[in-house]
């Protein structure tokens, strides 16, 4: 595809003015230019707000600066490439005058005519959207036009359906683009590389090397001022129905027949399929009460501002998945994942099988553990593997210690989520991005869980979750790695 084709296009940024595209989405755009490889993008700012382009772009350099863009750099761009339209109520005829802003941005900047339609909005309106931009002819036009919709895309089985089928009343399924930022996470696109570049590894990716699986998600914060949605959304559909689903995806997936986006989302969906349905008894829910982290004293969840005084609302979730493929059959995946842990972490754990016979019991003072393998996705990302060695010395003893990859000193700081998940927009891969069968699939498994009314445990903020989620996990080699 050509480059005028691809790096040309009018980027029209829905809820402009807020807090995603501040922190987000604006600084990732002026990084793409500052790269070149968005070039001749030019954005408009679309809310409600009766902005001008001057008072947007004065509040888009701010943002650009608090991410560490200098001001010149941040008032050259904004200047040049951005500009701020109006949207009101979003009646029809709004929509016909964004069709006209937007075909003047085009003729004046002598753009192809390719759009993208990015909805940083709340998730009740990504459906009218999606309609009044059809209906304005805007899923049409020269070039390509695209739609990028945030997280979550629906709350339960029969609102995801129902999102995908507003959606598709006037976008086809190839021109949707459902982004989840963790998927634009090197360390997660490296998985795939992981597994099937290196022969050694894929070879024991199966139920006869690996004893389990375990996949952490612990965030330090709180909710902070998001206690509005979170409230009443929790932690499975925060967290667990896409961000660990998606990890899940790409552990348990069989290799796809090419590196195509319809074939990777293939083996995807077929993984999502495969797993059994929940047990309740194998799910412990928590909420954080007071405690401290990083040395500091935090408040417990329902203290929060906004938060309901007899809210049971989960702010951590440990379960345990059944992945039932020839592959995988009888190997447990363990999900965990919560707010005020102990520290900020995410990580891939493989406990690979103990030889089947223990030539070194006869010693003492050896002590035989699983090799295992640590895949980290943030902070410090790299992978690890662990395995014993002879302790030098005398005396026979065992040590278990790691071979060590760390990116930053391979490669130095790596690309930001949000950069790597536009510029595919751009360039029309939607490898990264969630197709609507996966969407399907991951809420038919998760929403009878939603559905159970198992007990919310508590557990001290800075610590690793309720104690019940440790008998969940087993002890030994399939107990809880919590570095």
């Amino acid at each position: 595809m050509a480059e005028a084709t691809v790096h040309a296009a009018v980027f029209v940024l829905f809820g402009g003015t807020g807090d995603l595209a501040q922190r987000m989405i604006l600084p990732a755009l002026h990084h793409l230019h500052a790269a070149d490889a968005a070039t001749r993008v030019h954005v408009i700012g679309v809310a409600r707000a009766e902005e001008d382009d001057d008072s947007y772009r004065a509040m888009a350099v701010e943002a650009l600066m608090e991410s560490g863009v200098k001001a010149t750099a941040a008032k050259a761009w904004a200047r040049k490439f951005l500009s701020y339209h109006p949207i009101g109520e979003g009646r029809p005829d709004e929509y016909a005058s964004l069709k006209a802003a937007i075909e003047a941005v085009e003729t004046a900047h002598n753009l192809p005519g390719n759009r993208v339609f990015y909805l940083a909005l709340p998730p009740a309106v990504f459906g009218p959207t999606a309609k009044g931009l059809a209906a304005a002819g805007l899923a049409n036009g020269k070039g390509y036009s695209r739609l990028v919709v945030e997280k979550p895309f629906g709350r339960d089985l029969k609102s995801g359906r129902a999102l995908n089928r507003v959606l598709h009343e006037g976008w086809t399924e190839e021109q949707i683009y459902r982004i989840d930022h963790y998927l634009g996470k090197e360390t997660v696109q490296n998985l795939m590389v992981f597994r099937f570049a290196n022969a050694m590894f894929e070879a024991v990716w199966n139920r006869d090397h690996v004893s389990s699986v375990q996949i952490t998600v612990a965030e330090s914060l709180g909710i902070e001022d998001r206690a509005g949605y979170y409230d009443k959304a929790g932690v499975v559909r925060d967290m667990i129905q896409n961000h660990l689903t998606q990890l899940v995806t790409l552990v348990a997936m069989e290799p796809p027949s090419s590196l195509s986006a319809s074939a990777i989302r293939q083996e995807k969906v077929k993984a999502l399929r495969s797993i059994a349905s929940i047990d309740g008894d194998e799910v412990v829910r928590g909420q954080y009460t007071a405690g401290k982290v990083d040395g500091k004293k935090v408040r417990g969840y329902l203290d929060e501002k906004d938060v309901p005084n007899r809210s049971r609302t989960a702010t951590f979730a440990a379960l345990r998945l059944d992945v039932d493929t020839w592959r995988w059959k009888g190997v447990p995946f363990l999900l965990r994942t919560g707010k005020r842990m102990a520290r900020r972490l995410t990580e891939i754990v493989l406990t690979f099988r103990e030889p089947p016979v223990s030539l070194f019991q006869t010693y003492d003072a050896c002590h035989l553990t699983s090799d295992t393998l640590v895949l980290r996705l943030q902070p410090d990302e790299g992978f690890f593997l662990y395995f014993d060695v002879k302790t030098p010395g005398p005396s026979f003893a065992l040590s278990r210690e790691p071979l060590r990859f760390n990116y930053k000193d391979a490669f130095g700081p790596l690309p930001k989520a949000y950069e790597t998940l536009l510029l595919d927009v751009l360039e029309g891969d939607q490898t990264l991005f969630v197709h609507a069968d996966e969407v399907e699939a991951s809420w038919e498994l998760y929403t009878p869980l939603l559905e159970l009314d198992t007990p919310v445990r508590r557990y001290a903020a800075g610590s690793w979750g309720p104690k019940q989620s440790n008998a969940l996990a087993g002890m030994g080699a399939l107990g809880w790695r919590n570095p």
